[in-house]
Order: structure tokens, then C-alpha cells, then sequence
């Protein structure tokens, strides 16, 4: 998302395409909803207790925070439990205690003496060392100057770094990011398993009333709020426990990337001084993505949202309302479209020009029916605005035409694996088919290094200008497919390893 660092399990980064100026705020030809969204009365906002919720992991962030918890990294159940229901009113002890009390008769000595004592007991628990690292320390102080230049004040900001550490961990972490080569049909296996569609649609269930509400005042699909939320976080399971202060400060100290990870620790700071959350509450992934939804700080700044009224954007608790209308109010505002499909699975004519794939090219449905291109049923595409015709996997993969919505959640995380996997969630959570192409698992994917010897292999035979970033975009994709027109094969632009091979041999 914009703002948003995201650590990917993919290398199938592709460039993203900006979003079209201006879209319509419903599409020409919405889509039919699902009858237990549509009918969904709006009423007051429902929390309720998150119980033993089965989740898979696939994400990097994931897969750190279940080492201890799952030998193989695979998957992990029953993480998240809730305790007893909540009491109908609060405690006398939290009465007692609460900075605002409710007004009551006179308190007895000892259950007073008592709630000092856990206070005493509380705060001497909370009350961190110093900071260990001398270099750190310093670093921390001539921050601190820069913090309240930025209108942090002296409270906030002793608060916020009382007992952080240089957390080695996460410097660990960012210097050693493993590469991950995953084809899209594997990560597609996890992403879009039925443990996962299963636990999509209790949830959209679970929260139909709000997801209702929160659809119908940000005009953004309850499953697709969803489906973020279950790529994200497992649908809350996997939320991140590292403290953000901490991470960002070492992230920032270690100077890699240091002004962007300053910019996230002064949001952190303005976000705590805000009372949205309190210091140790604010923790996410060692990279800063933080809630259900793994919002970076200033994406909470800008996006965020107080949806069940009670003063605070809370996308950290167990209640997860606040992250989801955060998530949709975020695809509002980078110009979702209500009604539009994401995208459809079609079918290529023989004789497609293959030059006519990819997101570079947004044409109208008229055109592309003219072309022969069908959705999957043998239906004509429908009109939802420009069209672009992807082949993620080649021409022995899934062809699907994507609208502008895929470009919208390509915002979220550009990858486009990502954005095919919050689609077709979406589509599963309520009721829609699996792909009904198949896919090319003979194939694996390209390493980092074998997509660079690919362009530099392409840049010695004259089909490749760009630079050699082990990136498949437009331009190697086109490189791909000018090279395969050269030796007779099928144009797709698929950077396949029967095509690395080629070059070699050539």
C-alpha cells in the first residue's frame, strides 16, 4: 500500500500500473453481491470474541513470529483463543482504579490499599532499564531533538522509548531478508486454501452486520475487506508482537533506510500521542506493519479509522472493526470502484495476439470481445470500464481481464500474486468457483540470480535495454516476448526457465 513496506513471500514483483484518473464511484454493470452481504440491515456494531481460529501461514512476517509455535513454519492452529465472555459492567476493581471512575460509595481501606498495591506492583514491573547500547543511547538523544522539532512532546516521547533496546533481531532480519521463489500457483495453493476460504466466509458471518455498515459507507465489498484481512493477518491470528518503537528506532539507527523509518517512528509517536494506543500495545512485524490489516504507521496517520466510535483507531485489539473500515476506507480513497469486478477468468481465441497482454494495455470490453476473448462460461466480457488482458503463468495458465480494481489493490502491495490471491479470496469467500485453467506445475520459479542472467542473456541478443534488477515488468516481459517471436514460439512473455535455458543455448 502507499506507505506500506511490504516483506513478500513472492519474487513475482511486478512493476505496478497507476490507478486511472477519476473512476466512477460505481461500476456501469455491478456485480451481483453475495444474498448474505446484500441483505445484511445495518445496526450497531457487533465485538465479538475471536475463538480458535485455524490459520496457515504464508507470510514472512508470519512465519517469524510462529517459529516458536510451529516446528515446520507450515501452519499453525488453535493460536488464538479468547477467555471468559466480558462482563456485563466493569469490574469493582477496574472502577476503582480507572483514571475517569464511575461515581460510587466509598471505597473500603483495604480494597484501596489493595489497588495501590497493584498499581505499585504494575508500574514497577513496566519500569524498563536504561538503554543498554551506548552508540544507540546517543542516537536516540539527538533523535529526541529532531521528535520534538516535529511536535512530539518531552512526555510522549520519554514514554515511548522507556526501556527500548537496539533490537539486533530485527537488524538481523532487514540485512538477511531470504529470497523467497515461489510460482504463483503454490502461493496461490496457501493463499487461497479452503482452510483459509473456510475461515473467510465464518468471518464474513461472524461480522456481517458491521462489514455491512462499513460496505455500505465506503462503497468497498465486505470479501474483499476480507480477504486482506485473511492474507494480512490470518484474519487476526497473525497480527505481529514486535514493539514498533523499538523496531523502527533500530531500523532507523542502522541508517540502511534511515529516513524512511524515521518518518515511520515520528508517526509512530504522533499515533501514541493521539492516545489511539498506548507504547507496549503498539507491536506488528519487525518491518512496522502493524494490525489485522498491517498498516505502516503513516498509512495509519492517513487512513485510519475510529469505526466503533469509542475515540481511539484501535487496529491493534482483538476486536478487528477499526482495522477492516481502515482497509476500506484506504481502497475508497485509491479509487475502488463499487460494483467492479477485480477481475474474471477468460478464455484466449486461437490467434490472440499475445502483443495485446499486459497491463500497459486498458481497453474497453467491446474491443476485446471484437478480439474473441470470452470469460470462462463463453459469456462476452462485460463492460466495467478499461480492460487489461493478464497471463500471470503464460499462455498454459490462468488468462484472466482485469479492471481497475486490480490496479487499486496493487496499491495495497504491488505484487501482482498478491493482488490475484485478494481477488480470487474474495470471489471463494462467497461462494465463487476455483480457476478453471490450469496451471503450468511442471514449471519453477526463477531465482533472483537466474531472472538476471535472463536479462543480461536478453540484453546481448538485442531485446532488452532496461537495467539488470532481477525484476520481470513490462519491460523484461516484453524483452521475453520479442525474443520468443525471434525463435517461434509462442509470444506470451512468460520468463520461464525452458526460455532462460534457450538463451543459454543460443
Amino acid at each position: 500500500m502507499s506507505g506500506f513496506v511490504r516483506v513478500s513471500v513472492l519474487a513475482l514483483l511486478i512493476g505496478a500500473a497507476p490507478a486511472l484518473a477519476a473512476p466512477p464511484a460505481n461500476s456501469p454493470i455491478p456485480s451481483p453481491r453475495p444474498e448474505q452481504i446484500a441483505s445484511a440491515t445495518p445496526s450497531a456494531v457487533e465485538i465479538t470474541p475471536r475463538r480458535g481460529v485455524e490459520i496457515e501461514v504464508i507470510a514472512v512476517t508470519a512465519i517469524e513470529e510462529a517459529e516458536e509455535t510451529s516446528a515446520d513454519g507450515a501452519s499453525v492452529t488453535g493460536l488464538v483463543t479468547s477467555g471468559t465472555d466480558a462482563e456485563e459492567g466493569p469490574s469493582a476493581l477496574a472502577v476503582d482504579v480507572s483514571r475517569r471512575p464511575t461515581m460510587r460509595g466509598a471505597v473500603p481501606a483495604e480494597f484501596a490499599a489493595r489497588a495501590e498495591a497493584l498499581r505499585d506492583a504494575a508500574d514497577a514491573a513496566g519500569r524498563a532499564t536504561e538503554t543498554s547500547d551506548p552508540e544507540f543511547r546517543a542516537w536516540i538523544a539527538a533523535f529526541q531533538t529532531r521528535a520534538l522539532a516535529a511536535g512530539i512532546t518531552r512526555a510522549t516521547f520519554d514514554q515511548a522509548f522507556e526501556g527500548v533496546q537496539l533490537n539486533t533481531r530485527v537488524l538481523e532480519r532487514d540485512r538477511n531478508q531470504a529470497e523467497f521463489s515461489r510460482a504463483l500457483w503454490d502461493y496461490l495453493d496457501t493463499a487461497v486454501s479452503a482452510t483459509r476460504v473456510e475461515n473467510g466466509r465464518t468471518q464474513l458471518a461472524e461480522y456481517r452486520t458491521t462489514l455491512a455498515r462499513i460496505e455500505e459507507q465506503y462503497r468497498v465489498e465486505a470479501e474483499v475487506v476480507a480477504a486482506i484481512w485473511g492474507l494480512e493477518s490470518a484474519y487476526g491470528a497473525m497480527r505481529g508482537s514486535t514493539d514498533i518503537i523499538e523496531a523502527m528506532a533500530s531500523l532507523a539507527y542502522d541508517g540502511r533506510r534511515q529516513d524512511f523509518f524515521e518518518a515511520q517512528l515520528i508517526a509512530a509517536l504522533q499515533i501514541l500521542q493521539a492516545g489511539d494506543t498506548r507504547p507496549r500495545n503498539m507491536t506488528g512485524s519487525w518491518a512496522g506493519a502493524m494490525g489485522h490489516t498491517q498498516f505502516m504507521p503513516t498509512s495509519y496517520l492517513e487512513f485510519a479509522q475510529d469505526f466503533t466510535g469509542d475515540g481511539r483507531r484501535d487496529i491493534w485489539s482483538d476486536n478487528p472493526i477499526d482495522a477492516l473500515a481502515s482497509t476500506a476506507h484506504y481502497l475508497a480513497e485509491h479509487g475502488w470502484t463499487y460494483g467492479q469486478p477485480w477481475g474474471l477468468e477468460v478464455t484466449l481465441p486461437d490467434g490472440f495476439d499475445y502483443a495485446l497482454a499486459g497491463e500497459q494495455e486498458r481497453i474497453g470490453a467491446a474491443f476485446w470481445n471484437g478480439q474473441g476473448v470470452r470469460l470462462i462460461n463463453g459469456d462476452p466480457i462485460p463492460d466495467h470500464g478499461p480492460a487489461s488482458i493478464l497471463l500471470p503463468a503464460g499462455h498454459r495458465g490462468v488468462a484472466l481481464v482485469v479492471f481497475n480494481n486490480f490496479r487499486v489493490i496493487e496499491r495495497y502491495n504491488p505484487a501482482d500474486a498478491y493482488v490475484i490471491a485478494v481477488g480470487h479470496l474474495s470471489d471463494r469467500i462467497t461462494g465463487g468457483p476455483a480457476f478453471e485453467a490450469g496451471w503450468p506445475r511442471g514449471d519453477r520459479a526463477l531465482s533472483f540470480d537466474e531472472r538476471q542472467e535472463m536479462q543480461r542473456h536478453l540484453q546481448s541478443a538485442g531485446h532488452y535495454s532496461g537495467r539488470i534488477d532481477g525484476l520481470v515488468g513490462p519491460i523484461t516481459i516484453a524483452a521475453v516476448r520479442s525474443y520468443q517471436t525471434a525463435i517461434g514460439v509462442t509470444p506470451d512473455g512468460y520468463a520461464s526457465l525452458s526460455i532462460l535455458e534457450r538463451l543459454r543455448n543460443s
